[in-house]
């Protein structure tokens, strides 16, 4: 499990950009991202390396990460 802290992110179109983003490195990839604390929580056999550029990617960067 992974757990990002995103920037940027304001409503279920964040939210939904994030999810395809992440589901293109991993389409098995379990996402839920919380817009009130900026965090984006994945479960996924990818990298976090992957699973950070995914979210950079989508037009949404990533300040802090951390691999559970």
């Amino acid at each position: 499990m992974y757990e990002l802290k995103v920037e940027g992110m304001s409503c279920n179109h964040c939210v939904n950009a994030v999810t395809r983003s992440v589901q293109e490195v991993d389409a098995a990839a379990k996402v839920d991202v919380d817009l009130s604390q900026q965090t984006v929580r994945v479960a996924s056999s990818a990298s976090l390396d992957a699973i950070k550029s995914a979210v950079s990617e989508a037009g949404y960067p990533v300040l802090s990460s951390s691999a559970s």
